[in-house]
């Protein structure tokens, strides 16, 4: 692992190396990423990109404060669903060509269905069970793995649970660990919170069923890209204020860690702000994909933005000390219009009171989600670097007593 270069906080490390010069001409010498857009494995071109944001009254210097704020110009919920099937046809297209690039990724060893238990609206949840090399012969023999439960990107709105398989592979070999990918329901269907509760419902049913799946419950950890970096980190804070709910004891279990890429931290921004704020607007998620998933997640029109379970970044203290494991991994990509508000709270959990051992990366010359790029070739520039690199962090925090 690189040296870490140590911030003014004392528990936040900076994990950007002195090679960032040198990565920055790697990655963005690849002409392809920068001339094509992508988000979440979708190669948007122009035409589907829409036009730009319109421009926001300088004299207006109101916050978002509820969901009409930021989404009072939106179609119906039927409109939104219509939408939504459109870009999960383009994202499938996208995903199946980013699958093909060498070395292919796993495929889950089994799925299991579980009953939402925290929502109000209840429904099924489909786990994916990704399972390291001689799985069968460790739980024969009575050994518990690690495991990380994660959580996939697309706006609350798009994607599946295979879509960080990639990664996956990482958390096999690295860190020889179970891996669950969670299919939470998506908006419009489904929007805020049912998403986070499904999170903290599959945390919940690894706990509860450890002893099945050979899983060590005091060796766990989440994952999640984008909106799914949202989830690892608001499952664990949900998961705390359910447990205070519950009669019955749960069994003993400590999450040590979130690995947490690119999430979105704090709904009262404007999407408008974010944009004006990134070094790359350009290269930034287009309205059309973000009016979508705002609109789609962020309902009722009475919604509170600062609702902690949406925006993490407007949580108290108290409740992040208490309900955010001792790790934190949290990646940020440069061309992002979420680097700002990531920066900004990787910065306040290593700061006191909060207090967490929080490891940062800031990826420069990248946009959001450049991971997931629909290249049938090879993989995204320095993806498997990275994963590797979270992995052997995820690996180290697994092995301590």
């Amino acid at each position: 692992m690189p040296p870490d270069d140590t911030t003014t906080a004392n528990n936040i490390n900076n994990i950007n190396n002195n090679s960032n010069n040198s990565n920055r001409n790697n990655i963005t010498n690849n002409d392809d990423m920068s001339k094509i857009p992508t988000a979440d494995g979708i190669p948007i071109p122009q035409i589907l990109a829409g036009g730009p944001e319109p421009a926001e009254d300088p004299n207006d210097v109101k916050k978002p404060e509820v969901a009409k704020d930021l989404t009072k110009d939106s179609p119906s919920r039927f409109s939104l669903k219509i939408s939504a099937g459109f870009w999960r046809s383009l994202q499938c297209v996208g995903m199946s060509l980013h699958f093909l690039a060498n070395p292919r990724p796993p495929n889950p060893a089994f799925t299991r269905s579980i009953k939402s238990t925290i929502s109000n609206k209840k429904g099924n949840i489909l786990l994916h069970f990704y399972t390291p090399k001689k799985y069968k012969e460790g739980i024969k023999s009575g050994k518990k793995y690690p495991a990380v439960i994660n959580f996939h990107g697309g706006g609350f709105t798009l994607g599946n649970a295979t879509d960080d398989a990639r990664f996956a592979r990482f958390v096999l070999n690295t860190c020889d660990a179970l891996f669950v990918s969670v299919d939470y329901r998506l908006a419009p269907d489904f929007p805020f919170p049912i998403a986070v509760d499904d999170g903290a419902d599959a945390i919940l049913y690894l706990i509860h069923n450890a002893g099945e799946f050979g899983v060590d419950p005091h060796r766990l950890a989440t994952s999640g890209f984008s909106a799914g970096g949202n989830i690892a980190i608001t499952s664990t804070m949900r998961l705390t204020s359910h447990l205070k709910t519950l009669p019955s004891t749960v069994p003993p279990h400590n999450i040590r860690a979130i690995a947490t890429w690119y999430p979105i931290t704090d709904y009262t921004l404007s999407r408008a702000e974010r944009r004006a704020s990134a070094i790359r607007p350009d290269q930034t998620l287009p309205p059309t994909l973000t009016t979508l998933f705002d609109a789609a997640y962020l309902f009722p029109s009475d919604l509170d933005l600062s609702n902690p379970f949406l925006s993490p970044s407007k949580a108290t203290d108290e409740l992040l000390k208490e309900s955010i494991p001792s790790d934190v991994i949290f990646y940020t990509c440069e061309w992002d219009m979420l680097l700002k508000e990531g920066e900004e709270f990787a910065k306040r959990l290593g700061q006191e009171p909060v207090n967490k051992n929080v490891k940062y990366k800031m990826i420069p010359g990248v946009p959001h989600g450049w991971d997931k790029s629909p290249d049938p070739i090879k993989p995204a520039a320095h993806s498997e670097e990275l994963y590797g690199e979270c992995t052997r962090m995820l690996k180290e925090i697994f092995m301590r007593d």
